[in-house]
């Protein structure tokens, strides 16, 4: 079991703590708050172990879990890294991309491993079909939030969006050639509903859509390739793949053909896989235990938290 320590302690903090405090792969060993009053009423609640100095929670774990503000994500992973310690950290990476690529450069010159906290790549419904996306050429993302004043201290780009930029960034393997965005401060001082066309050099194109100031929650996405739609609704762990295949020259009573004006004719089935139920942070956690202890790329590597967080900010240089 590694020993791991988590730094910050605030609602996301204390899902990671009681996790991998139920975790088979963790030895929850404490952890870290810049509030001491809040730490040491958590400790007394849940029986974690407080530390008084973020130097001293380093010191005691094999694995530094960062669940800080994304602020302060920087000096806390360098800190780490610089005890040679390995580091999950939370989305987005850092506050700049110059901020990653020093982590990344100094995770590499002390030969640990890092992941970031991108929780959707292990969303049951996204992983019930991944193996199904292809060369995608086209996808729309819409992730709709009621309003809520946590995560207001940064565009609602980095605070949704980089969700959608990281799985679209996944499937597309392809470079972006341009980025056309724009974005809405309507309550906050930074911008509130965005929407982003991303251009990549193999011709897709994806249409990305966020907002926190809506009447109902939603997280959908739709991939759109040759022969094949897929849909991911990441809210309520749904997935539907409609494919494609030439028709049968003795089509059944039920089967769905279409035929185009060349006379061409398309069987549509549905290839619906089970999707699993899960607890993806958990499972995001417990993988990366795994990359340590097999000494394995992890599933979100530091790359990509550091090429999703720069789409992201080319989205917000558009503003």
């Amino acid at each position: 079991m590694l020993k791991v320590g988590v730094l910050g302690a605030g609602h996301l903090g204390k899902i990671h703590l009681r996790l991998l405090n139920q975790s088979d792969k963790y030895e929850l060993i404490g952890f870290f708050d810049t509030d001491a009053e809040n730490g040491k009423k958590i400790s007394d609640e849940f029986g974690y172990a407080y530390f008084d100095s973020l130097d001293e929670l380093i010191d005691a774990v094999d694995v530094v879990d960062i669940v800080t503000p994304t602020l302060s994500h920087f000096e806390c992973a360098k800190k780490a890294i610089a005890k040679g310690k390995h580091i999950f950290i939370e989305k987005p990476i850092t506050n700049t991309v110059e901020e990653a690529e020093t982590i990344r450069t100094l995770l590499a010159e002390n030969n640990v491993k890092g992941q970031v906290g991108h929780v959707e790549r292990f969303n049951p419904a996204f992983t019930a079909v991944k193996d199904n996306i292809k060369n995608p050429m086209f996808i729309e993302c819409h992730r709709l939030a009621e309003f809520n004043p946590r995560g207001t201290d940064v565009p609602v780009v980095l605070d949704l969006m980089i969700h959608d930029i990281d799985i679209i960034l996944s499937v597309v393997k392809s470079s972006v050639k341009n980025i056309s965005a724009s974005g809405v401060s309507v309550i906050s001082d930074t911008p509130d509903i965005a929407n982003a066309r991303i251009e990549f050099t193999n011709g897709c194109v994806a249409n990305l859509t966020a907002s926190r100031i809506s009447l109902k929650n939603m997280r959908k996405t739709r991939f759109f390739q040759k022969d094949a739609y897929i849909s991911v609704d990441f809210l309520e762990k749904k997935c539907e793949v409609v494919k494609m295949k030439d028709a049968p020259t003795q089509p059944g009573d039920f089967d769905m053909i279409l035929q185009n004006a060349e006379g061409v004719s398309k069987q549509i089935y549905f290839d619906n896989p089970e999707v699993s139920n899960n607890n993806a942070i958990l499972d995001e956690l417990e993988t990366f235990a795994d990359a340590i202890n097999n000494n394995t790329k992890p599933v979100v590597t530091l790359h990509d938290g550091t090429e999703a967080l720069r789409v992201a900010t080319m989205i917000i240089n558009q503003f």
